[in-house]
């Protein structure tokens, strides 16, 4: 059996070491199979070196960087091409558009949460306790109430008229002009009807207070009463009301789990008393760590475009609904063009990091024309309809991205942990 036939190949793929049965499957093979047609594992009986073994693996991550350049070509320099002949049956050529924008999408979240961009949320968040406090009015937002200090409120309004009184006497204009106020105030009705407003309000935001102090003083001399007359109530109320006792019970005991507050407050085990107190939990968190939470949803966001995508893929079926397209063949043009999207991005990332700029729109723009010229390309209708179908798909596309941030923050706060 000579060298003529130019079958023999190097190491291990020589014919002296073809075999005529799979060694994995036991399929019938020809000598001239250098791979079985059944599992296509190599046709060889010879013995593994590391001479051969590393001789593999430089062969296939060769063959797989073609692959790639050869991708990356088609997706720079050839809008819609790449997915035309993906879905003409030429795909040995090309990697797999799922696995690649995968490899993409993961590429770029890495670089931005390896970025930590908002790490100093966290450190601007370390002594915020949940409360906006201004003057003699605070804001607390675990339960949504205004609390006035009437003490406080009395002691600015003095030292506001002492400052008033000084400010009179150095200036005799201000002085008249204020008298001249308090004239309208007393002659002017809807000027008196509105000061009136103003303090029947200022009279109901200290009896809220007052009914909030009330509460505070139920709650820490029995809290585990207190949460037993909240069990009689129902409705969204009820939860928002759970919600902030668990708010209170975390940051007083330091509660870690349900189980714990659980077992303190001699709570019964609900769905909703759980979903109560992970979510004031997660509030918590979020409220204590805003960066890491960004950088933690933000590393969520590969996963969420492929549920995105698949769904954006229907309005392009129905756009084109009368070419001969499948909806496979539209998903495919939809993970090409989100790949090189993914490769702008990083492109610009990477410049940004480097030189301290901001090349993002400027990207965004070679997508934009980019696009378009891959939808005519793939789908070879005139300019007037491609124009029409791009400014409806772009448009379809923005809201569909805008709601699905949206439901993947919230659904982060009510999950983070």
């Amino acid at each position: 059996m000579g060298k003529k036939d130019g079958l023999i190949t190097k190491g291990r793929y020589e014919l002296k070491f073809r075999g005529v049965k799979c060694l994995n499957c036991g399929h019938p093979l020809d000598i001239s199979d250098k791979y079985c047609p059944n599992c296509s594992q190599a046709n060889s009986t010879k013995k593994l070196t590391l001479k051969d073994f590393f001789d593999e693996f430089f062969s296939s991550l060769i063959n797989y960087d073609s692959k790639l350049l050869t991708t990356l070509y088609a997706l720079l320099l050839r809008p819609g091409r790449i997915t035309k002949d993906y879905v003409n049956g030429k795909r040995i050529t090309y990697t797999n558009p799922f696995r690649f924008l995968l490899s993409l999408a993961f590429l770029y979240f890495l670089m931005v949460t390896y970025n930590n961009q908002f790490a100093n949320l966290d450190e601007a968040a370390k002594d915020f306790d949940g409360t906006i406090y201004n003057g003699p009015i605070s804001f607390d937002l675990g339960s949504g109430d205004l609390e006035v200090d009437s003490v406080a409120m009395k002691e600015q309004s003095e030292k506001a008229m002492k400052k008033l009184d000084s400010i009179k006497k150095r200036n005799p204009e201000i002085l008249a002009g204020l008298q001249k106020f308090d004239s309208i105030n007393t002659d002017d009705p809807e000027m008196s009807s509105q000061l009136k407003y103003l303090d029947s309000l200022g009279v109901f935001m200290q009896g809220a207070n007052e009914k909030k102090k009330q509460k505070d003083s139920f709650m820490n001399a029995n809290p585990a009463g207190y949460f037993k007359s909240l069990e009689k109530e129902s409705g969204m109320g009820a939860f928002s009301r759970k919600a902030e006792f668990f708010g209170y019970a975390i940051k007083k005991d330091t509660l870690y789990n349900f189980g714990q507050a659980q077992a303190k407050y001699n709570i019964d085990e609900s769905t909703t008393n759980k979903m109560a107190f992970n979510f004031s939990n997660s509030v918590l968190k979020v409220l204590s760590q805003p960066g890491t939470w960004i950088n933690d949803t933000i590393s969520k966001l590969p996963f969420i475009i492929f549920f995105f995508l698949p769904v954006f893929t229907v309005f392009i079926s129905l756009v084109y609904i009368r070419n001969n397209y499948t909806y496979t063949d539209h998903l495919i043009f939809s993970f090409h063009n989100q790949s090189l999207l993914f490769i702008l991005l990083i492109l610009s990332f990477t410049l940004d990091t480097l030189f301290d700029a901001n090349s993002s729109g400027i990207f965004l723009l070679i997508f934009g024309f980019y696009l378009y010229k891959a939808m005519r390309k793939f789908y070879g209708q005139g300019r007037f309809k491609t124009i029409v179908k791009y400014i409806f798909l772009n448009t379809i596309f923005m809201i569909l991205a805008f709601l699905t941030i949206i439901a993947t923050f919230t659904g982060s706060v009510f999950t983070y942990n």
